[in-house]
């Protein structure tokens, strides 16, 4: 049985686990550690951390999933920096540096989309569309929204799959109606272009709150993004919960808006632990309306089965996915 270590990257942690490849193909993951990015100086002692938790050894191969732009399979960028971290990868430097004789560097978003392609159907929630399952051939859209809005797709046809990481979630935020048009006038007093990331992600919920707040000319108190979240979610305060109504909306439509670009017809999901959290909060709204609103292609958006992804560990078991498309499980 091939074992890789995998490892998923963000601003704040670093997950780390061990893959297992059975002889099926399977993947099982062990029980995942969770390192803070701030208490170690390099990604290299945080891997002589996890190396030192798991007695001192670990397998001579690694897959890596990176918050930001790696370049492309087998091609990876010559040096992969952080944007909320000081860490930097030299991927030339792996095998060196860590030991590792096969290695694999994927963006996180498409780490994402691989554990959509691998994932069984047990590991989806249906959010809207047909309760169907995700097609076995065609392009699947895949993206969460978290700190940013990752966005990905996948074409699928049987058991082949090729995954294409994306910007997606810096296209234009389009407005709908009238509140939303205050929203973007908000957003416009800072950013001259204003893409669909800065309303339908995690921070977004702030402006998103200030202007509902401005539209009923009332004066709330400063409160951060996860306040608002917390407020909304628990409907202790109306004002919250309206703002997180409107994010699901703004939602809706951006998924149905990616699903058109990229021709995703044979299935979108929404990914990421934020969406987890609002999963009861996207069925009650109007996610589902806003989807496939889209005038004369209303009836071919209806057709789409919309997901989200519950798999515990989507980056850790999407980057051992990665590895094998790569590599293959005997590699």
């Amino acid at each position: 049985m091939r074992e890789v270590v995998v490892v998923d990257i963000g601003g704040t942690h670093a997950r780390f686990a061990i893959a297992s490849f059975g002889a099926d193909g399977a993947i099982s993951l062990d029980e995942p550690e969770t390192l803070h990015t701030a208490d170690h100086a390099s990604f290299q002692t945080a891997w002589e951390a996890f190396r030192t938790r798991k007695g001192g050894t670990l397998p001579p191969a690694v897959s890596i999933a990176v918050a930001g732009p790696v370049g492309s399979p087998g091609k990876p960028n010559p040096v992969i920096r952080f944007t909320n971290n000081p860490w930097i990868i030299r991927p030339a430097l792996i095998p060196e540096k860590l030991g590792a004789s096969a290695y694999t560097i994927v963006n996180d978003f498409a780490a994402v989309a691989h554990a959509v392609a691998r994932a069984d159907n047990s590991q989806f929630l249906h959010l809207a569309g047909p309760d169907v399952p995700l097609a076995s051939e065609g392009t699947i859209s895949v993206l969460g929204p978290g700190t940013g809005l990752g966005v990905a797709h996948l074409y699928r046809s049987g058991s082949h799959y090729r995954v294409q990481a994306t910007e997606g979630g810096h296209i234009d935020f389009a407005p709908l109606d009238s509140i939303e048009d205050a929203i973007l006038a908000r957003l416009r007093q800072r950013h001259l272009r204003v893409s669909v990331e800065r309303v339908v992600a995690g921070p977004g919920i702030v402006d998103i709150y200030q202007a509902l707040a401005a539209l009923e000319h009332r004066t709330v108190p400063e409160r951060d993004a996860i306040a608002i979240w917390n407020l909304g979610t628990s409907g202790e305060d109306s004002l919250a919960a309206a703002a997180v109504d409107r994010f699901c909306l703004s939602l809706g439509s951006v998924a149905g808006d990616l699903a058109l670009a990229q021709g995703g017809f044979a299935g979108v999901v929404i990914a990421g632990g934020l969406g987890y959290r609002i999963r009861d909060t996207l069925l009650a709204s109007g996610f589902a309306a806003r989807f496939k609103a889209k005038g004369r292609f209303e009836s071919l958006m209806a057709g789409i089965p919309v997901k989200l992804i519950i798999h515990p560990q989507p980056g850790l078991f999407g980057a051992a996915a990665a590895f094998a498309s790569e590599h293959g499980e005997d590699a």
